[in-house]
């Protein structure tokens, strides 16, 4: 299937690891110009070269997105690289703190800052971009544990939860630009370097039964898996998907291992 994606721009926070990377890849392989920000100036080194390989401009950015005004500096920096933006993928999320009686204000905050408020940030910093190319797509990376009950990091699942109305509020707003606006709920994901990878390699035993026990084809899910989603619900070719969050998950059970 032809997504007609070949010459768009797209943005991918967080996109030089993981989930990010991959979508990055997929759309990078439909022909995308692509701008990609990330924390380590190596692993963004090593994503722009197999992007680059692709034959498509890449852009990049060391940045915190939970800084004040840095996701807005990156999307400025990109739209001036790539000359426009058609499709922006809010993918960078984390936790910090654990449990609810133990984790902070400052740590929930936090929390927010990296998933929902650079949501946020990013999404505003692009419409105008979007609104010159007479619409455009956004893509919010969300998780099933916006919505399926979870312990130990109520702080994430809030702001998970948050991000899913997000993305159905904004693709109402955002309309009459002809912006859509959909989150993507992914299940566990394993990668190297990962937090589940590094949870199996410290406790085989409990990673095991977690795979065993919530996960009806006994396995989690890859990266490129997450990312053939995301790739179809940015194109026209889901243009009439807005304000939904599509899970995908496998029939995944609970989000949690604890």
């Amino acid at each position: 299937m032809d997504l007609n994606l070949v010459g768009k721009a797209a943005i991918v926070t967080g996109g030089s690891r993981g989930i990010g990377r991959c979508i990055a890849l997929r759309l990078a392989d439909e022909g995308c110009h692509l701008a990609i920000c990330g924390r380590s100036s190596e692993h963004l080194r090593t994503t722009a070269e197999e992007l680059g390989s692709r034959g498509v401009s890449v852009v990049t950015s060391v940045t915190d997105v939970s800084e004040p005004g840095a996701v807005e500096r990156f999307v400025g920096e990109a739209a001036a690289s790539l000359g426009a933006i058609d499709l922006l993928v809010a993918n960078v999320g984390g936790s910090v703190g654990a449990g609810f009686l133990e984790t902070t204000l400052e740590e929930w905050k936090h929390t927010f800052e990296l998933n929902l408020f650079h949501a946020v940030g990013a999404t505003r910093a692009v419409v105008p971009h979007m609104e010159k190319r007479a619409g455009g797509s956004v893509l919010i990376v969300s998780s099933i544990s916006g919505w399926k009950p979870v312990s130990g990091r109520a702080q994430y699942a809030t702001a998970k939860a948050a991000e899913i109305h997000l993305a159905h509020s904004l693709a109402r707003e955002l309309a009459p630009y002809r912006i859509r606006v959909n989150s993507l709920s992914p299940g566990s994901v394993l990668f190297d370097g990962g937090a589940w990878a590094r949870f199996r390699d410290a406790e085989p035993e409990a990673f095991a039964k977690f795979e065993r026990e919530e996960f009806p084809w006994g396995r989690l899910a890859t990266p490129s898996e997450i990312a053939d989603v995301a790739v179809f619900l940015l194109s026209d070719r889901a243009r009439w998907i807005n304000g939904a969050n599509i899970p995908v998950d496998g029939a995944q059970r609970s989000p949690s291992a604890w």
